[in-house]
């Protein structure tokens, strides 16, 4: 059975050193920091990368960050992978529960994450599913 949570975050990105192996188009790297409130309540702390020319319009990023608190009463954590690609002002994003990323009480965790940012505000709607509890 999918379930649905909603609430805000605040998130707090910190610029790490460059990967010297990197040559041509510069990676940038960022260490970020969230707390979650709501259905969610949680601290996460990952990692991103980015690319391209976010002033003209056009970057891509991809980060992982690792959850940890209680979701509607369960207490545990889980990685959630982000993939993101702005063209042109045209955003996709996608936020996804990595597979077998899941502890505790939220062990065998999976789905998605939508993440709106509006007015410098951030909020996510999370859709997912937990096994039965064992009888």
């Amino acid at each position: 059975m999918t379930r649905h949570a909603a609430g805000t975050f605040e998130v707090k990105m910190a610029p790490l050193a460059p990967d010297d192996a990197t040559t041509g188009t510069a990676i940038a790297r960022y260490g970020l920091d969230k707390q979650f409130h709501g259905d969610l309540e949680a601290a996460s702390k990952g990692e991103m990368l980015s690319s391209g020319d976010p002033a003209k319009g056009s970057a891509g990023y991809v980060a992982i960050e690792q959850v940890t608190g209680t979701l509607q009463g369960h207490t545990g954590s889980f990685a959630l992978q982000h993939t993101g690609t702005m063209d042109h002002g045209n955003y996709k994003l996608s936020v996804t529960v990595v597979p077998g990323s899941g502890a505790g009480a939220l062990a065998g965790i999976a789905g998605t994450m939508v993440i709106t940012i509006a007015d410098g505000k951030h909020s996510y709607a999370f859709d997912y599913t937990l096994p039965a509890a064992p009888q």
